[in-house]
């Protein structure tokens, strides 16, 4: 569902290739690990490899991302020269990363694929046809505006209902319109030339694409201004707005809901849940209050600017010049075959992932990550039944919210039928459209129907893991499940730190300050005393102001942004290490490479972080991801550790030690 896909918690996390999971050489045994211990544990693979030209970062993530992205091009390959059937998933496959390899085509072609799409833009008459064309474009898979899709009720997991979402920017996040710092001015000033440089090649003179880049961002700036922050977005109980579409049309005077329904495809009786009331009700006062000429203007953007990726070559640069390089500061694009074998994932995930699957996860390895799972459910319980912080009945309900985890490992059960999707041999941005309308019609297919609980939100040979909330579940694409995480050659301290911080990360999402209001059942509902939750609010804000003292550049990191994933890499941490312990019961403890287990679990922990990342893009993090930065992310859970502290022999005063009064433990 389109709600999983734009909220689940997703979690950056890292992994290196094959074979390769830890040379003490990563090490740099020259800094003090009690001073900064990301620097110990990583400074030497971190000198070793520096950042590649084409990338806003580096890290181990990465490392694993190129080795699947290596794979799945032999796969593409050899599927094209297969003699896979027409319509078969091979040769779907096959023809969708022909056509977008195919950068000739492209180039002769231009703009030519868009220009039905403009050509409507062109002809609007009035504002009643401006929404039909909203509508349409909404329907054709672009997404100018605003979003619509199918969502779980948060309060009614069984249902699912409508949903409509902010949108409209061509800039990150809305902060990058209303601040007034000289960085934000910076960016404002190369979004305005990009806007210019695509009007300019759409065939427009200078001085009038100059103007028309102007309008489009004071318009951007008007819908800014009524969007809810990251940090409002994060809080699902400021998002839950379930209205009939007789109530969403009073919230709107002047929009169509009815007319919007009907070419979306959505039943005109399904509830709709609009997540940004005030966001919708500025965009309704602003179809009469902005001229015609300046919605035509936004909406012929938005279409180019979405396709840019897939035309010609003078718009792929574009377009990467200032998303990638302004804004990231990379320094090259990847070559097309990178891109190509990513975009074929987005838009075939689940037909190029079952021939991933066959390559790259056995089912052994399946069987063995469900039991380290299992494992560190049994910690995490463990770790609820201990707390001295919370009542029986809270633990009571938290116990069972744990003991309903479904557990999602590898890929899914059952694959997604692409018999619906027609690929060609091209233009590529022909398929590309056709990829976005298809999911858009399996997302809004599934509004009125029973939840289908065996979906995924991403892709099996995705680098990532998620928590889902309103499905209370926890999935392990198979594209992560590589050393370090899954190492046979390292020893189970090693893999402890890596794996087993990262299932349990997963799993305390469901307790962190998002998912903490969530019940079993996956609704949003209060399982919580008063007093358990004012304790754990507590804890939280602990953790919040922990990250609100790094900084990275001129921005410091936004604790209360980054409070869900710190909070679960702290617990995730420490339930762990609590299961390592138990796992070690009775066995012989081990010197390895001069380190006792305890050291190596949170080496490998440390490890499974090691990035460096570009000003620009860690810039570009602090100010709209909910993820902190790697080196954050190393450090900081162990500063509250005195596990930590006393594996590596540090002092109360050293840096990687907090004071006990400043100690943080949510669970």
């Amino acid at each position: 569902m389109r709600a999983l896909r734009l909220a689940l918690a997703a979690c950056l996390i890292s992994g290196v290739a094959y074979g390769a999971s830890y040379e003490k050489s990563d090490l740099d045994t020259t800094a003090n690990a009690c001073v900064d211990f990301n620097q110990y544990a990583n400074g030497g693979w971190l000198k070793k490899n520096p950042i590649p030209a084409a990338y806003p970062k580096w890290g181990v993530d990465n490392v694993i991302a190129e080795t699947n992205r290596e794979m799945l091009r032999k796969i593409l390959e050899n599927a094209s020269k297969s003699d896979a059937k027409p319509g078969s998933n091979d040769r779907k496959i096959a023809d969708y990363y022909a056509t977008c390899m195919n950068e000739a085509q492209a180039n002769e072609l231009g703009l030519k694929p868009l220009q039905p799409e403009l050509d409507r833009i062109k002809d609007i008459k009035d504002v009643a046809g401006l929404q039909n064309e909203i509508a349409h474009l909404h329907a054709t898979g672009f997404t100018p505006l605003f979003f619509v899709g199918s969502q779980q009720d948060a309060k009614n997991s069984e249902e699912v209902i409508a949903a409509a979402y902010q949108g409209g920017l061509g800039l990150p996040d809305r902060d990058y319109y209303l601040k007034d710092d000289p960085k934000s001015k910076e960016i404002r000033t190369e979004y305005a030339r990009y806007a210019q440089k695509l009007f300019e090649l759409a065939g427009d003179a200078t001085d009038a694409a100059g103007d028309e880049a102007a309008r489009l961002i004071a318009l951007e700036t008007k819908l800014a201004g009524a969007s809810l922050t990251r940090v409002q977005r994060r809080d699902p109980d400021l998002t839950y707005h379930r209205m009939t579409l007789k109530q969403a049309t009073e919230l709107t005077p002047g929009f169509d809901w009815a007319a919007h329904y009907a070419a979306v495809g959505i039943p005109a009786a399904a509830p709709v849940n609009v997540s940004s009331p005030d966001f919708f009700k500025e965009i309704a006062k602003d179809f009469t209050a902005v001229s015609l000429d300046d919605w035509k203007t936004y909406l012929r953007f938005h279409t180019i600017n979405a396709a840019a990726p897939a035309l010609s070559s003078n718009f792929v640069d574009a377009n990467f010049a200032f998303y990638s390089t302004a804004l990231r500061g990379v320094k090259e694009q990847l070559p097309r075959w990178k891109r190509c074998v990513a975009a074929t994932d987005r838009a075939l995930g689940e037909a190029l992932g079952q021939a991933y699957v066959r390559e790259a996860f056995p089912p052994e390895a399946k069987a063995k990550m469900l039991e380290m799972v299992n494992n560190l459910a049994d910690a995490l319980g463990s770790d609820i039944k201990g707390l001295e912080w919370m009542s029986a009945e809270t633990k009571k309900a938290a116990l069972a919210k744990l003991a309903s985890f479904t557990r999602k490992i590898g890929y899914p059960d059952k694959w997604r039928d692409y018999s619906a999707l027609t690929i060609d041999q091209g233009p590529y941005v022909g398929n590309l459209m056709r990829a976005r309308l298809f999911d858009l019609h399996h997302d809004i297919d599934q509004i009125g129907k029973p939840v289908d609980r065996t979906e995924w939100g991403m892709t099996p040979p995705t680098v990532n893991a998620y928590y889902n909330p309103s499905m209370n579940e926890i999935v392990f694409p198979a594209g992560i499940l590589q050393p370090p995480y899954y190492d046979l050659k390292q020893d189970d301290a090693y893999n402890y730190g890596a794996t087993g911080a990262t299932i349990g990360h997963e799993m305390t999402h469901g307790f962190d300050d998002q998912g903490s209001k969530y019940d079993a059942k996956g609704n949003l509902v209060n399982w919580w005393t008063p007093a358990d939750r004012a304790a754990f609010d507590k804890q939280a804000e602990c953790i919040q102001k922990q990250f609100d003292e790094f900084v990275v550049g001129d921005v410091h990191t936004n604790g209360k942004l980054v409070a869900g994933e710190s909070i679960a890499d702290l617990a995730g941490l420490k339930i762990a290490y609590a299961a390592y312990l138990k796992s070690q019961q009775g066995k012989e403890r081990k010197i390895i490479d001069g380190f006792t287990p305890e050291q190596r679990f949170f080496i490998g922990y440390a490890r499974s972080w090691a990035s460096h990342g570009r000003p620009e893009a860690e810039r570009l993090q602090a100010t709209t991801d909910p993820h902190p930065l790697d080196r954050f992310r190393a450090n900081a859970p162990l500063t509250n550790m005195p596990e930590f502290a006393a594996a590596f022999g540090c002092k109360a005063n050293d840096p990687m030690v907090r004071p006990a009064e400043k100690r943080c433990l949510v669970w």
